[in-house]
């Protein structure tokens, strides 16, 4: 069994704790799922080493047909959890880009618009109104178009990501943490399939060495019935 499957991996990641948790739960299911069909497949490989009834050929496509039946599981638990980490990533950027509503009067904030908008560096002032919790001058240039404070739409923006990050750390700890999550997801989801094509294996012929990859076995077997169903016909 590998590790790079093992929910044990996502508990793993730097931001995974209690306030996380929650939205990391479907990853932590769908390497559950991932390793839990590694493992069946496993034992199914095992299960038929000890039946002597069959042929090391019969015994590969019956470890592939129980793969085929529990890998969509697992692949479709990734699928779904990536999907959604993604989507949940979307909506905490959109919360942290959102408008804000300036708190101080029109006229005051009018007047702090007009003396940001006379330093020299706009952006500069107003990182300092953020970083010293001074809202009313923050929101003041943030919750007005951004010429009003001498700054450039991009700047604007910039700032009003970097004021909602400084109120709500919690939100940019689950935004960072899911983006983990969905980097994990995205490295190991390729493993799955050559993971569970390593715990399948293939049939080698002991005359050519040649070897087979169970599709190949099951369309030689097609074969081979169709010829018999022939003569017999």
């Amino acid at each position: 069994m590998t590790p790079s499957l093992h929910p044990q991996v996502v508990a793993s990641l730097e931001d995974f704790d209690s306030d996380t948790e929650g939205e990391l739960q479907e990853v932590v299911e769908a390497f559950t799922a991932a390793y839990e069909t590694v493992g069946k497949i496993l034992d199914a490989r095992e299960a038929v080493e000890q039946d002597h009834t069959l042929t090391p050929a019969d015994r590969i496509l019956r470890v592939a047909d129980v793969a085929d039946k529990v890998m969509e599981r697992a692949t479709k638990a990734f699928d779904k959890a990536a999907a959604n980490m993604r989507s949940g990533i979307a909506n905490i950027e959109k919360e942290l880009t959102t408008s804000v509503q300036s708190r101080a009067t029109h006229t005051i904030a009018v007047e702090v618009r007009t003396y940001i908008r006379s330093v020299n560096s706009p952006m500069d002032f107003v990182m300092k109104a953020i970083n010293s919790g001074d809202h009313d001058t923050a929101m003041a240039a943030l919750g007005a178009p951004a010429y009003l404070s001498g700054l450039k739409p991009e700047a604007q923006a910039t700032l009003l990501r970097i004021y909602h990050a400084k109120h709500n750390p919690g939100l940019v700890k689950r935004q960072r943490a899911m983006q983990a999550a969905a980097a994990l997801l995205d490295r190991n989801s390729g493993l799955i399939f050559k993971i569970i094509e390593k715990a399948v294996g293939v049939y080698e012929d002991p005359k050519t060495k040649r070897k087979f990859h169970p599709n190949e076995l099951r369309k030689l077997k097609q074969s081979s019935a169709k010829a018999f169903a022939q003569l017999g016909g």
